[in-house]
């Protein structure tokens, strides 16, 4: 069941009055549904559906039967719930009429970017291709594509990173599988709108955490971060903790996510990020560190050699920013303070 942190997440994303009576009567697919980001936005249009009243249908798809059931389970009777278990890159054959499509299936963790870069790829490029086709096909009102800050690649000096800031990626880099393939489906998305009229949207999401994390699997130094504090853990540091990065509560990103649907702009991109909250590793170590009662201690040590995670040292001082996204009427409600102990109150409340 949605405990109390997450029901009062869908409030406050309820409370920001954007056009919800837009989704009613719709049907909304999602790929990677059960996924830390996607499953919010399930979450919350089941939460209309349900508490206020909007009749929209939720498609959600995955690959893994078990995943789905155990994150939604409070969903899976309900009629206007369905989930398809499916590969994204044959899911289409399975679909009904969507009116919005959003196509968050993806493998971005950095631990598959050195062992599995085809695996990488596939979803940001063929999946996507394949889910534009689909949208084609059925004219659908928005499709949605989750990006990454990733995208921009080297960026030189300290500049912000704009939606037209461009950088160096050299695409024979191992951590160019990531980035590079959704440049494809950027690319891809862009190619839909301007030949076909494809209403698409790509969000270019930044470091965003959330009780939907999976602490014990995301190798992000924010997770592990996490995972200390629930264990009464002292954080360790691999680094020297200076890279810094905008951290983004996920009720914040939740609702960008589904005001591009209703308010953005056809063959755009969105930076979906916290301008506010560009802390450095250290910074956020700190931060985690006080919220349990007894307080931790925070230190420094050598990674394994034999840890296969590809750290991403890329634009270490360039602040991404959004305010094209403020433009449509967006914006962050939560502090990294704030947002970590809501984390850290969720996953509490599970055990």
């Amino acid at each position: 069941m949605i405990n109390k942190v997450l029901r009062e997440d869908m409030e406050n994303i309820f409370n920001r009055r954007y056009e919800w009576n837009k989704f009613d009567g719709k049907k909304v697919f999602i790929s990677g549904s059960y996924g830390m980001l996607a499953s919010y936005i399930v979450y919350f249009l089941m939460y209309l559906n349900i508490e206020k009243h909007v009749s929209v249908q939720v498609i959600a798809q995955g690959r893994n039967i078990d995943k789905a059931k155990k994150r939604f389970s409070q969903y899976w009777e309900h009629p206007d719930f369905k989930f398809i278990n499916a590969d994204i890159l044959e899911v289409n054959k399975k679909l009904p009429h969507m009116d919005y499509i959003v196509h968050a299936a993806g493998l971005a963790n950095p631990r598959y970017y050195n062992t599995n870069p085809v695996e990488v790829i596939e979803p940001n490029a063929i999946g996507t291709y394949q889910l534009l086709k689909f949208a084609l096909q059925h004219k659908a009102e928005c499709f949605l594509f989750f990006s990454s800050g990733d995208i921009y690649g080297r960026v030189d000096g300290n500049e912000d990173i704009t939606e037209d800031t461009l950088g160096y990626m050299d695409p024979l880099e191992t951590h160019s599988c990531y980035g590079e393939s959704k440049r494809l489906g950027e690319t891809l998305c862009s190619a839909f709108y301007k030949e076909y009229g494809v209403r698409t949207v790509i969000a270019r999401i930044g470091h965003t955490y959330g009780p939907t994390m999976d602490v014990e699997n995301d190798p992000r130094v924010f997770a592990g971060f996490i995972k200390n504090a629930l264990k009464n853990e002292d954080i360790v540091l691999y680094s020297d903790g200076s890279a810094r990065r905008p951290f983004c509560y996920i009720a914040d990103a939740t609702a960008a996510f589904l005001l591009l649907l209703l308010k953005g702009n056809g063959g755009a991109a969105y930076n979906v990020t916290n301008t506010n909250q560009f802390l450095s590793i250290k910074e956020l170590a700190e931060i985690i560190a006080e919220i349990p009662r007894e307080k931790l201690k925070v230190t420094f040590a050598q990674r394994n050699a034999a840890d296969t995670y590809l750290n991403n040292s890329l634009n270490q001082d360039n602040k991404p920013v959004e305010y094209k996204l403020m433009e449509l009427g967006w914006e962050h409600l939560f502090e990294a303070k704030q947002g970590f102990e809501r984390v850290y109150r969720s996953l509490k409340e599970k055990d």
